[in-house]
């Protein structure tokens, strides 16, 4: 996935990563990976600014951990996805059916190599 576009200039814009995890017993990561497809990364896609979402899934013992990578041209992009407070992790109304925990926040990084 490239998730780089150049500017008018030909220089690089900045890009953001934003990560967020969760986990879930591993009886229902097949129907929480299709419930996460269904909303956070068709709605990610879908919002201006956002240029790529990965998810990474693994599970140890009996939990199913998900890694939800979405990269993004701004803060005001992910404002625009997360709401005003962009260290607060955005969840969907069903997440509390399937999440052992509901993280409170996310992670940013700058991305700076691809």
């Amino acid at each position: 996935m490239s998730a780089r576009s150049a500017t008018s200039t030909g220089s690089k814009r900045p890009l953001i990563a934003r990560l967020w995890h969760g986990a879930v017993t591993a009886a229902k990561g097949d129907a929480y990976a299709a419930y996460l497809r269904r909303t956070g990364v068709t709605e990610c896609r879908a919002t201006p600014g956002n240029r790529g979402v990965e998810v990474l899934r693994r599970t140890v013992g009996g939990d199913t951990h998900f890694l939800f990578i979405s990269f993004w041209d701004s803060k005001d992009a992910i404002r625009t996805f997360a709401g005003d407070d962009v260290e607060r992790a955005h969840y969907y109304p069903e997440d509390r059916d399937y999440l052992l925990e509901l993280e409170p926040t996310v992670t940013h990084y700058e991305v700076s190599e691809q």
